[in-house]
């Protein structure tokens, strides 16, 4: 299959911390699902707004969809979730954060609604729409985030930290969601459980480096890699 990502010797300094990521090369084909892992400080942040535009490389070359990303551009084939929901949503009500980026995209009106209800309905939060978005919960936070992400239909969706803060009820509609919507998705979280049941592969990251990369619960359950990496084995694989 295509991939639809691809990173070749990428480098990435900032200004006052040096060599945060170091040759980091690796693909993605279409309709799978990668884990990022490792320890907090590795880079995984870094790497996705690389991988957004937000940051430039200091070295290496970043594609998508087989087009080098574009410094500060726009690519809708990209959703990106943050970490924190608060950073994304920022509009009146739910609707009008999901139609944010619909709107942008100079769509006609038709599809700016159809594209907002299609959205709200796949993530379960129709019954938000007129509500507040800064008066939900954490969970329904993340479920909004990620409809104002969906609206848009990227062909490619960036996760970071998708389970932090949620219940397990939330947790659950996040990995329902991911599951059902069969597209190609990078995934980074500390719940190692959560990365089992949602990702093929994983490539851990330590010290701005690729340490190890493969298949997902061949790779998790080494306890050596997954310690020296600041990680812990899935429950479901110990014994």
């Amino acid at each position: 299959m295509k991939n639809v990502i691809s990173l070749t010797s990428v480098d990435f300094s900032y200004q006052d911390k040096p060599d945060v990521l170091k040759n980091i090369s690796f693909d993605v084909s279409g309709g799978k699902s990668v884990g990022i892992i490792g320890p907090n400080g590795a880079g995984k942040t870094t790497l996705f707004l690389l991988l957004c535009g937000i940051l430039k490389p200091t070295a290496g070359r970043t594609r998508i969809m087989g087009e080098d990303v574009v410094y500060k551009g726009f690519n809708p084939a990209v959703g990106y979730i943050f970490q924190n929901p608060d950073d994304q949503l920022f509009s009146p009500m739910v609707r009008d954060d999901v139609a944010f980026g619909p709107i942008n995209m100079a769509l006609s009106q038709q599809e700016i609604d159809a594209r907002v209800e299609k959205a709200l309905n796949i993530s379960g939060c129709k019954a938000l729409a007129q509500r507040p978005s800064h008066h939900l919960s954490g969970g329904e936070k993340r479920m909004v985030a990620i409809a104002s992400v969906l609206a848009m239909e990227p062909e490619i969706m960036i996760y970071d930290e998708p389970t932090a803060s949620l219940d397990m009820r939330a947790r659950r509609k996040v990995i329902n969601l991911i599951k059902s919507e069969h597209k190609t998705n990078l995934i980074a979280s500390h719940d190692m459980e959560f990365i089992l049941e949602t990702c093929q592969r994983v490539i851990i990251i330590n010290s701005g480096k690729i340490v190890a990369r493969g298949e997902a619960a061949l790779i998790m359950h080494d306890k050596e890699l997954m310690e020296n990496s600041g990680l812990e084995v899935p429950y479901s694989l110990r014994g």
